[in-house]
């Protein structure tokens, strides 16, 4: 009965904040990129633009599949843009392609919590694939060790889910600061780009709190067992 014991109602809040952030940047996103920029730029006009002013014209930006898939890759050093993003001239389009080029700039000066995530990427491999297998592997057989192990290796899931908050408010703060200061969006245009990615940023915090009350539910459950 592991999936099903009371200490599934910890998981209930968060999954509905999960939802309503999910619904919250789709309908940004949805809304702002009907709303043509007044200048006219693509995404990846803007992003070349600024990462070319902040001394990153080495980076090259592609188009990838999917929707909402764009991201900066630190261990490539390029930036990857969906064909909405890429090829769009909505504030939306823009919004987005600041967001990543804000993470380069991250990746340019060092900054550390980026750092830092970089780093986990290993350990939480490792706890996604492994940490609830070990842990119900653990329960059932009555092995402690194994039990804790899982849960040493889950809250690596969680302490990078907690890094990443930081460093996802950081790229949205400089992508309204460097939209703003090279005039890409003008006058309420920079209030729609803010609005789609502050509802991006409730996803973040979705995924911390959601990790951290599945870090709960584990510790809740073993101490259940021992009992």
């Amino acid at each position: 009965m592991l999936f099903y014991d009371s200490s599934i109602i910890i998981l209930i809040p968060t999954l509905l904040f999960s939802l309503w952030a999910q619904v919250k940047v789709k309908s940004a996103f949805a809304r702002y990129k009907e709303v043509k920029s007044s200048m006219g730029y693509t995404g990846a006009d803007a992003a070349r633009a600024l990462l070319d002013s902040n001394g990153l014209s080495d980076i090259p930006i592609e188009v990838i599949e999917g929707n909402l898939t764009d991201h900066y890759d630190p261990g490539t050093k390029k930036m990857r843009l969906s064909k909405e993003v890429y090829y769009g001239t909505s504030i939306a389009a823009i919004g987005v392609a600041a967001h990543e080029t804000g993470h380069a700039i991250q990746d340019k000066e060092g900054y550390a919590p980026l750092k830092f995530r970089i780093l986990m990427v290993p350990a939480v491999n490792l706890g996604q694939s492994f940490s609830w297998i070990l842990f119900i592997i653990g329960i059932f057989m009555g092995l402690s060790p194994l039990v804790n192990f899982g849960i040493i290796l889950f809250s690596a899931v969680v302490l990078f889910q907690l890094v990443t908050l930081p460093v996802e408010l950081d790229a949205s703060r400089r992508a309204i600061k460097i939209l703003q200061g090279r005039s890409l969006l003008v006058g309420d245009e920079v209030y729609g780009a803010k609005k789609v990615l502050n509802a991006a940023a409730l996803t973040y915090v979705a995924a911390a709190l959601t990790s951290i009350a599945q870090l709960l539910r584990l510790l809740v459950i073993a101490n259940n067992r021992r009992n």
